[in-house]
């Protein structure tokens, strides 16, 4: 949930328990902690959704929900049904007994690149990718949402004193995320981080249980997307059901939703209403100007592979 996360590289004895001879690295924040995993025993049919914050994870799992149920009336919240299993803000054996206890076909969130997570032969892993510049300015909108104070009280940590220091208008804060250096696995929402995240999934792409979707194509075909991801999942839906199905994961339908949808069990979100703030794309290029689009094009071209980027930078499909 945090705007920006600093999260202490794997050390020595940080491992994962291997999963099918692979040892995941381990990646911690103040209320992260990807170790988590090595207690939870996957059935097969899992799904998990690994994205970057702000690429469309609440959408996805959204998207997923409605894929098993097959119903646009949820029977919980969101975030219940689809739990964080990373985010310590929630008890470890109480996300861990909600999962055990789930009989639908289980999908899960996490913020963890699929480096740092086991990778099982019986689930399904879906990566949601994002222009890291669009992806940035929602980053910056989500920052301002936060109640950092709650954060605090449910950390267990001390309230930060004074008061909080002025945020930078966005064009700086974009500039200033656009240039600022970072080890891609100690800050995963910095540039490094996000294509970091991006680029360790491109590269399993192949992999029959590796799932890339990219944003900009849920945004213009919905329908032809949740179709394609239903395919690839295995899941059957009759087709009267797919016209409902479709309205209710759009943008609009689950902003009118928020309470229910919104990533906040506990209370974090200042608005959850603007937690759907946009749901679109393109959002960078109306604030930077040509020399600073430059300038992130020529620091990504350093972070990760050529192919990667024109797919990540192409027009929607």
């Amino acid at each position: 949930m945090s705007e920006q996360t600093t999260r202490p590289g794997p050390r020595e004895g940080q491992a994962l328990p291997p999963a099918c001879g692979r040892v995941p690295l381990r990646y911690r924040s103040p209320d992260e902690d990807s170790g988590r995993w090595s207690s939870f025993a996957f059935r097969p049919g899992d799904v998990v959704i690994s994205t970057r914050s702000k690429h469309g994870t609440t959408w996805m799992q959204m998207i997923c929900a409605l894929l098993v149920l097959q119903t646009t009336e949820l029977p919980a919240p969101l975030a219940e049904l689809s739990p964080w299993l990373d985010w310590l803000v929630l008890p470890q054996d109480e996300v861990l007994d909600r999962l055990q206890r789930q009989q639908h076909r289980r999908f899960l969130k996490t913020h963890t690149p699929l480096d740092g997570v086991p990778l099982d032969p019986q689930a399904s892993y879906v990566v949601v990718c994002r222009h890291p510049l669009d992806a940035a300015v929602s980053l910056y909108h989500q920052g301002g949402n936060l109640d950092r104070q709650r954060m605090h009280q449910l950390l267990g940590g001390p309230a930060p004193a004074g008061p909080p220091p002025v945020r930078p208008v966005l064009p700086d804060w974009l500039d200033a995320w656009i240039d600022r250096e970072a080890d891609p696995r100690l800050d995963l929402d910095s540039l490094p981080g996000v294509l970091h995240h991006l680029s360790d999934a491109w590269a399993r792409r192949a992999d029959g249980n590796v799932v890339l979707v990219h944003y900009d194509d849920l945004v213009a075909d919905l329908e032809g997307q949740m179709r394609g991801l239903a395919h690839r999942l295995g899941i059957r839906v009759p087709e009267h059901r797919w016209p409902s199905l479709v309205a209710a994961a759009g943008f609009p339908a689950m902003r009118e939703r928020a309470a229910q949808l919104a990533p906040d069990p506990v209370g974090v979100l200042r608005d959850r209403g603007a937690f759907f703030r946009r749901g679109g794309s393109g959002a960078a290029g109306e604030v930077l100007s040509d020399e600073q689009i430059a300038r992130y094009e020529a620091k990504a071209a350093h972070l990760a592979p050529a192919d990667l980027l024109a797919w990540l930078h192409r027009a929607p499909q």
